[in-house]
């Protein structure tokens, strides 16, 4: 528990800073993020002096307030879980980010569990057959490492989408068809949200199974040597339970590494939804910059924040709770 709870203490201080942060970022960049909102409302009339003064304090950004006091107020309306409201798309941020959620989570966490789970076993395999055949993953594993998620993803719709040029296998706009399908529980619609998510998860996991393989391969290389499984393998036991008891011991370093990869995978994340047009937060998050909405921007920012954070939390808890070491330690 002591252990738990210092991990706790620093990621609150984390989550702080961070969230500070986030109410800073919008005052500081260049454009006014007042000034979209005005012009879509004088759209429908001139937009006065009581107007302007309306729009300031729905966004937050009232400069007849001070920035002390405009501090206040966020971290008043973040215990309220109001993250403010969006002026393009005139809607409270917060609904707007829980439609977004389900598609990058579906997304993001299929392919990151996928990549985690297929990377672990072949760094085993790797790590128990070094010196054949097998061995021929590691270059390939190392090429899809080195390269970034955007440039795999371009080259994955040039030669499997439907707007490429080569196969045209697979969707490669959108997270459905928006022209055919109607959105609920219904099989052409849930067929549909497969195929469209086949070449964005294809790009996460081959982008990040690479760091898998090698972390896990030489993890286990290293074990192996260890003097308990020399000891397993003199004793007759059946090679399965040879290779469970160097896996189990070299996993636990790779379950750090996955705590961090979860956090590079949900930068590349955004990239890969922007190339695809997916209707996650990643893609959104580009829309609302574009748009000047840093009511929206900084509401998202507070959630992938927030969910890093967590994940890397879960990350150590589970190490201690796998480690005895650690709790001996604290």
């Amino acid at each position: 528990m002591r252990a738990l709870l210092r991990r706790l203490s620093v990621y609150l201080v984390a989550a702080f800073v961070a969230l500070t942060f986030s109410f800073l970022l919008p005052r500081v960049v260049p454009g006014n993020p007042v000034a979209g909102a005005v012009a879509r409302a004088s759209q429908s009339g001139a937009c006065n002096a009581q107007c302007v003064r309306a729009v300031e304090e729905q966004l937050g950004f009232d400069v007849h307030t001070s920035l002390l006091s405009q501090y206040v107020q966020y971290w008043g309306h973040l215990a309220h879980g109001d993250l403010g409201h969006s002026w393009s798309e005139n809607a409270p941020v917060l609904s707007l980010i829980l439609s977004y959620v389900p598609w990058t989570l579906g997304l993001l966490g299929v392919a990151t569990l996928m990549s985690f789970l297929a990377g672990t076993a072949i760094g085993v395999l790797l790590a128990w057959r070094r010196g054949s055949w097998v061995e021929w993953v590691m270059p390939a594993a190392t090429f899809f490492q080195a390269i970034p998620y955007f440039f795999l993803a371009l080259v994955l719709v040039l030669v499997f989408g439907q707007t490429g040029t080569m196969l045209r296998w697979f969707p490669s706009l959108y997270g459905y068809d928006v022209y055919s399908d109607t959105p609920g529980l219904n099989l052409p619609f849930l067929f549909s949200v497969i195929g469209h998510a086949m070449l964005p998860a294809a790009t996460v996991v081959l982008a990040s199974m690479g760091g898998f393989i090698t972390a896990m391969r030489n993890q286990m290389v290293t074990t192996m040597d260890e003097d308990f499984v020399l000891v397993a393998a003199a004793k007759g036991l059946p090679t399965a339970r040879v290779v469970w008891y160097a896996a189990r011991n070299a996993l636990l370093p790779v379950v750090s590494n996955f705590s961090i990869a979860i956090s590079l995978v949900v930068a590349g994340q955004i990239l890969v939804e922007i190339v695809f047009n997916y209707p996650g937060i990643g893609f959104h998050l580009y829309d609302a910059l574009g748009k000047l909405d840093y009511t929206l921007v900084q509401g998202i920012f507070v959630v992938i924040t927030l969910v890093v954070l967590a994940a890397n939390l879960l990350a150590d808890v589970v190490y201690v709770l796998i480690d005895p070491r650690v709790r001996q330690a604290a």
